[in-house]
């Protein structure tokens, strides 16, 4: 690949391996590639890139699946009896296969009729925060970074998740209801891929910061427009088609990852 390394420090003090090497590399595109085919089966997550500028300012986050480690709505889908049917959508949409907002409409509409109480146990009892969500939220905030929760999924989830992670701001969808029953819709315009994109770029501009000086994380073929605009687009757990076009992956560590990937060291973590 024609690169030449530089230096190397540990980012974690030794304990679990996390080396920062610097290279010299005429053409990152190559290296990537050559890292790829060399580090397919060893288990390691790993990300090239520029030196300048890797420590970003604004950080978006897809939620399901990503910040937490459930699809909310598959969850509700467990209360209705539906979990398998719904779950197999989601799947489809989330490769790709289907239109993110017909897929959504869909699976919604199969909900009318099921109590809102059922929102409130979904997250009480099935909603986790995966490891390394709030480390890496709470560490990048306290170093002036912005960091944004949007998701496809639903707003009940997104404040609450939010909170509890420490993100300045979360987006996402909303679910119509009535008499204390949902009533099958999803309000409009549904947030998508575009609106994704969007987001990525609105917060970026009210910060004032190109594109380069942000980092968005998801796992689902809805996050690949704002995965692929961003400085540091990063596949977590992904499906196949947003794994081969982000910058970088994580499939075997936590969400502390991203914070190495950026040049932190474990004494830089805000883990309170």
């Amino acid at each position: 690949m024609g690169a030449e390394g530089k230096s190397a420090r540990k980012l974690d003090g030794g304990d679990t391996g996390v080396t920062d090497v610097i290279l010299e590399a005429p053409d990152l595109a190559a290296a990537r590639a050559a890292l790829a085919a060399a580090l397919a089966d060893q288990g390691v997550d790993w990300c090239l890139q520029p030196v300048a500028g890797r420590r970003k300012q604004l950080l978006v986050a897809d939620m399901d699946s990503t910040i937490i480690n459930v699809e909310c709505l598959d969850e509700l889908a467990d209360f209705a009896g539906l979990k398998a049917e719904i779950s197999a959508i989601t799947e489809r949409a989330m490769r790709g296969e289907l239109a993110f907002e017909g897929a959504l409409r869909e699976r919604v509409a199969m909900l009318k009729g099921l109590p809102i109480s059922a929102l409130e146990e979904t997250y009480d009892e099935r909603v986790r925060l995966n490891p390394g969500a709030r480390t890496l939220v709470r560490t990048m905030a306290t170093n002036g970074a912005r960091c944004v929760l949007v998701s496809g999924g639903f707003n009940f989830f997104t404040v609450r998740v939010a909170a509890e992670a420490g993100f300045h701001a979360d987006r996402a969808n909303w679910l119509k209801s009535e008499k204390g029953q949902l009533t099958g819709e999803v309000g409009e315009p549904i947030l998508g891929r575009e609106a994704k994109l969007a987001a990525l770029q609105e917060e970026a501009a009210a910060k004032g910061l190109p594109l380069s000086a942000a980092i968005a994380i998801g796992d689902g073929a809805n996050d690949l427009a704002m995965i692929e605009a961003a400085g540091l687009g990063v596949a977590y757990r992904a499906k196949p088609i947003v794994a081969a076009q982000a910058d970088a992956k994580i499939d075997h560590t936590d969400l502390t990852t991203l914070l190495y990937f950026q040049g932190y060291e474990r004494g830089d973590f805000v883990t309170d």
